[in-house]
Protein backbone atom coordinates (compact mmCIF):
# COMPACT_ATOMS: atom_id res chain seq x y z
CA UNK A 1 0.00 0.00 0.00
CA UNK A 2 2.59 2.59 1.04
CA UNK A 3 6.36 2.49 1.28
CA UNK A 4 8.60 5.03 2.92
CA UNK A 5 12.38 4.82 2.87
CA UNK A 6 14.68 7.41 4.36
CA UNK A 7 18.20 7.85 3.14
CA UNK A 8 21.00 10.32 3.73
CA UNK A 9 20.13 12.08 0.48
CA UNK A 10 16.40 12.39 1.13
CA UNK A 11 13.12 10.57 1.41
CA UNK A 12 11.76 8.27 -1.25
CA UNK A 13 8.08 7.40 -1.09
CA UNK A 14 5.33 5.90 -3.15
CA UNK A 15 1.58 5.94 -2.77
CA UNK A 16 -1.23 3.74 -3.99
CA UNK A 17 -3.24 5.28 -6.81
CA UNK A 18 -6.96 4.60 -6.82
CA UNK A 19 -7.72 4.15 -10.51
CA UNK A 20 -11.50 4.56 -10.43
CA UNK A 21 -11.42 8.03 -8.91
CA UNK A 22 -7.93 8.98 -10.08
CA UNK A 23 -7.00 10.05 -6.53
CA UNK A 24 -3.83 9.37 -4.61
CA UNK A 25 -4.34 7.86 -1.16
CA UNK A 26 -1.87 9.40 1.27
CA UNK A 27 -1.83 7.99 4.78
CA UNK A 28 -0.63 9.70 7.97
CA UNK A 29 2.61 7.73 7.58
CA UNK A 30 3.05 9.22 4.11
CA UNK A 31 2.61 12.74 5.42
CA UNK A 32 5.27 12.07 8.07
CA UNK A 33 7.64 10.80 5.39
CA UNK A 34 7.15 13.98 3.39
CA UNK A 35 8.45 16.10 6.28
CA UNK A 36 12.15 16.84 6.30
CA UNK A 37 12.89 15.66 9.86
CA UNK A 38 11.31 13.30 12.36
CA UNK A 39 10.40 14.49 15.85
CA UNK A 40 13.29 12.47 17.26
CA UNK A 41 15.78 14.06 14.87
CA UNK A 42 14.58 17.54 15.86
CA UNK A 43 14.72 16.71 19.60
CA UNK A 44 18.24 15.25 19.43
CA UNK A 45 19.52 18.13 17.28
CA UNK A 46 18.12 20.65 19.78
CA UNK A 47 19.88 18.91 22.68
CA UNK A 48 23.18 18.82 20.81
CA UNK A 49 22.88 22.48 19.77
CA UNK A 50 22.39 23.39 23.43
CA UNK A 51 25.28 21.21 24.67
CA UNK A 52 27.65 22.20 21.84
CA UNK A 53 26.88 25.86 21.06
CA UNK A 54 30.12 26.22 19.05
CA UNK A 55 29.18 23.41 16.65
CA UNK A 56 29.79 24.50 13.07
CA UNK A 57 28.05 21.48 11.57
CA UNK A 58 25.32 19.21 12.94
CA UNK A 59 23.27 16.53 11.25
CA UNK A 60 20.97 13.98 12.92
CA UNK A 61 19.44 11.17 10.85
CA UNK A 62 16.96 8.51 11.99
CA UNK A 63 18.41 5.40 10.33
CA UNK A 64 15.74 3.07 11.69
CA UNK A 65 13.19 3.94 9.04
CA UNK A 66 11.51 6.63 11.10
CA UNK A 67 10.67 4.65 14.24
CA UNK A 68 13.32 6.34 16.38
CA UNK A 69 15.23 3.20 17.38
CA UNK A 70 18.58 4.15 15.83
CA UNK A 71 20.20 7.45 14.92
CA UNK A 72 23.31 8.68 13.19
CA UNK A 73 24.87 11.92 14.44
CA UNK A 74 27.46 13.98 12.55
CA UNK A 75 28.84 16.91 14.52
CA UNK A 76 31.82 19.21 14.07
CA UNK A 77 32.72 21.53 16.92
CA UNK A 78 35.76 23.46 18.07
CA UNK A 79 34.88 22.11 21.54
CA UNK A 80 36.39 18.79 20.39
CA UNK A 81 39.80 20.36 19.68
CA UNK A 82 42.63 18.54 21.45
CA UNK A 83 40.39 15.58 22.36
CA UNK A 84 40.79 12.06 21.03
CA UNK A 85 37.90 10.57 19.05
CA UNK A 86 36.80 8.40 21.97
CA UNK A 87 36.65 11.48 24.22
CA UNK A 88 34.60 13.36 21.61
CA UNK A 89 32.16 10.45 21.42
CA UNK A 90 31.93 10.31 25.21
CA UNK A 91 30.90 13.97 25.25
CA UNK A 92 28.11 13.28 22.74
CA UNK A 93 27.00 10.19 24.66
CA UNK A 94 26.86 12.21 27.88
CA UNK A 95 24.82 14.95 26.20
CA UNK A 96 22.31 12.36 24.93
CA UNK A 97 22.32 10.21 28.08
CA UNK A 98 18.53 10.32 28.61
CA UNK A 99 17.63 9.78 24.93
CA UNK A 100 20.04 6.86 24.51
CA UNK A 101 18.08 4.83 27.06
CA UNK A 102 15.21 4.51 24.58
CA UNK A 103 17.37 3.77 21.53
CA UNK A 104 18.54 0.54 19.97
CA UNK A 105 21.74 2.13 18.68
CA UNK A 106 23.59 5.36 17.95
CA UNK A 107 26.31 6.03 15.36
CA UNK A 108 28.48 9.02 16.17
CA UNK A 109 30.78 10.87 13.79
CA UNK A 110 32.69 13.81 15.29
CA UNK A 111 35.30 16.22 14.06
CA UNK A 112 36.97 19.56 14.53
CA UNK A 113 36.22 22.25 11.92
CA UNK A 114 39.15 23.25 9.72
Amino acid sequence: MFACKRSLTGTVFSALRVFRTNQVVVSANARRCLSTQTDGEVRIAAILKEKFPLASSLKVVDISGGCGAMYEVHIESSEFKGKRTVQQHQLVNQALKEEIQGMHGLRIFTGVPE
